[in-house]
């Protein structure tokens, strides 16, 4: 039973940690024609529980990504320089988007792992109040 508990506990973290991605790349994605916007990046921590051996995942830092900024022609903008050019956002809408669809159908296998352990561990319980 504690290894249903543990893996119930395993898929908690890892739909939290994919929501948190989902977050950070829908700000990406809204910031993505913002001038001098840095994309946002989420590095994930495994954890291990020494006493119990249990294990979960979690969002931890979040970092700007380092890529140069585009350059941007636009002399009628506020921040354009005497060439015409100002700094646009490092952001590329297909890469978050596909980092969107990753994140969401982990999180996606995470409910279910989870939704199954839940269905299991009642079953369980069923059979031991007969």
């Amino acid at each position: 039973m504690s290894d249903l508990l543990k893996g119930m506990a395993a898929a908690a973290s890892g739909m939290n940690a994919q929501s948190t991605r989902l977050r950070i790349v829908s700000e990406n994605i809204a910031n993505a024609d913002t001038p001098g916007f840095r994309r946002k990046l989420v590095s994930f921590e495994a954890m291990v529980n020494g006493s119990d051996d249990s294990r979960a995942v979690a969002a931890r830092r979040v970092s700007l990504d380092q890529s140069p900024l585009e350059r941007v022609y636009d002399p009628a903008h506020p921040l354009a320089d005497a060439e015409g050019y100002h700094e646009g956002s490092n952001v590329q809408s297909m890469i978050e988007i596909a980092d969107a669809r990753e994140a969401q159908r982990s999180y996606e296998a995470n409910l279910r792992m989870f939704d199954q352990s839940r269905r299991m561990l009642s079953s369980l319980f069923e059979l031991l109040r007969r």
